[in-house]
This record gives structure tokens, sequence and C-alpha cells, in this order.
């Protein structure tokens, strides 16, 4: 059985740790950043548990739990 290959831009987008949740980063944190507010500025740096909805779509995109 030949080797999946791992989506690249989703490797950098998420990241699964060791207990196999997938996190990802909020958006919007790199467009009109200093206008915002440093509450809010400091709220785009913390990642997130990815929603349920997505989780089987981005785990395709990561066979090897990049």
């Amino acid at each position: 059985m030949p080797k999946i290959k791992t989506h690249k831009g989703a490797q950098s987008r998420f990241h699964i740790t060791g207990s196999g949740k997938i996190m990802r980063t909020k958006g919007g944190k790199s467009h009109l950043r200093r206008r915002k507010a440093p509450r809010t500025k400091r709220l785009f740096d913390e990642m997130i548990p990815l929603s349920s909805v997505d989780r089987k779509r981005i785990r395709r995109l990561l066979p090897y739990g990049v």
C-alpha cells in the first residue's frame, strides 16, 4: 500500500496534541493588528481545539498526525 501525502497547508495551520486533539489558531491575527486592543491581540496567540464538525476532514489531510 502506498504512503499517503500530508497536506502541507494543513500541517502548518493545525497541530495535534499528545492526547489526539487537533488545535487551530484564530483567524484575522495578521491584518490591521495595530488598531486592535492589547487584550484582543493576546487572545489571537492561543490555540483552540478544532470544532467536531471539521475533525474528520482535517484528520484526512494529516494522516500521520504531524
